[in-house]
């Protein structure tokens, strides 16, 4: 045989070689990728998406595990309030899913996961297990159990130990409620930043672990990017499946802390004007003000003591918003003693909110600084009301 015909059968035979170890290496049939969907226009969407694709070519199945759906039953948002939703793993066809966000206008990346055989065929019956009636359903925790930590720790359970997670924080190590800042300045959406800032407490102000960042999606699709099960890469690098521009809203400059301001200014100017129309209005005003601080800070200890939301709890939304303001709003007028004696324990409790506002362990958004200087503005006044001019008691 001469050299050349020796270097083309040993060329043929390497080649068949790793031909046939391609093949062993698919022979099981499936392929899994994680699913990362861009944010939407709406706060139930803001912070995107993850899922878990599933291709069978034996099946001829191409099947997505979701671990984001919820039903919009009769007691829905009675079961939200008290923190106690059930969501649930469910199973779609990969053209539907797509099609969902082909028609919100939301990009799809799909990272390949790395997987020998043994370690799909497992991951597969752990997926199929988890979709039985029976086990479906999980009480939904928004940190720390939710559509992206059951997709991530389903890749974790199942593939070659150890597992490394590409670091993702910044030096200056983020808070949660800081990551959520993140996506909801993204969105413009203050308004909606303002109420999940006011029903949630301390808890959120925590430095995040960087395997806890990825409990929103575009994280752990970064945490995945260079990660390693047992020293080999766990996934592909990120291919774009599904790109569409985004349909993000644009900034509103109508802000909560421009629209307490403007509040603030039009108070300013009404306590400021003698005729006695005027100081009826701004009379009613301070019954009603308080009245609605005082509400809200009721609704604040409710979510606190009488849900299961652990992330209501340790909440110094409190320090402003009393509960107290609700009983003591229709005596403002009432020239007692004790209500005097109650709006100085205000003004203290104001005064020492605001010299400590950047200290607290909570962060306080910037949108309640107008409120907390009204209640400060308008407990002294009443104080003062007999060398102010304000009109008798209002009946």
């Amino acid at each position: 045989m001469s050299g050349l015909k020796k270097l083309l059968f040993l060329l043929l035979f390497l080649l068949s070689f790793f031909v046939r170890g391609e093949a062993q290496g698919d022979s099981c049939g499936l392929r899994f990728s994680l699913l990362t969907c861009a944010p939407g226009a709406e706060l139930y969407s803001i912070f995107g998406h993850t899922a878990l694709r599933v291709t069978d070519a034996a099946a001829g199945t191409d099947a997505v595990y979701n671990y984001g759906t919820f039903e919009f039953g009769p007691d829905f948002y009675v079961q939200f309030v008290r923190g106690k939703l059930p969501y649930a793993l469910s199973v779609e066809d990969f053209n539907s899913f797509l099609y969902n966000y082909d028609a919100e206008s939301r990009s799809v990346w799909e990272q390949e996961l790395l997987l020998n055989c043994d370690q799909k065929a497992q991951l597969n019956a752990a997926l199929q297990t988890n979709a039985l009636p029976q086990n479906r359903t999980y009480r939904y925790d928004f940190l720390y159990d939710n559509c992206t930590t059951r997709a991530k720790d389903m890749i974790k359970r199942n593939a070659a130990q150890p597992i490394a997670l590409t670091p993702i924080l910044p030096k200056k190590i983020p808070t949660f409620r800081n990551l959520i800042h993140e996506k909801l300045d993204a969105g413009h959406l203050s308004w909606s930043k303002l109420g999940i800032d006011l029903l949630l407490g301390a808890k959120l102000d925590r430095k995040v672990p960087n395997e806890q960042a990825m409990f929103l999606p575009q994280n752990l699709l970064l945490g995945l990017e260079g990660a390693t099960a047992n020293g080999q890469p766990l996934v592909k690098k990120a291919a774009v499946i599904l790109e569409k521009p985004s349909l993000l809203p644009k900034r509103n400059g109508f802000t909560p802390f421009i629209a307490f301001s403007l509040l603030l200014v039009a108070v300013i100017i009404l306590s400021m004007l003698r005729p006695k129309g005027f100081q009826r209005t701004i009379a009613v005003f301070d019954v009603l003000f308080f009245a609605v601080t005082g509400i809200v800070g009721i609704v604040l200890l409710v979510m606190w003591f009488g849900t299961d939301h652990a992330l209501c709890a340790n909440n110094w939304n409190l320090a402003w918003a009393l509960p107290t303001h609700l009983v003591v709003s229709p005596f403002l007028r009432s020239n007692k003693g004790w209500v005097n004696n109650y709006l100085l324990a205000t003004i203290i409790i104001q005064s020492l909110l605001l010299i400590g506002w950047v200290f607290l362990p909570q962060e306080l958004n910037t949108g309640f600084l107008p409120v907390v200087l009204l209640l400060l503005l308008r407990s002294w006044l009443i104080i003062l009301k007999p060398h102010h001019g304000n009109p008798e008691p209002v009946v």
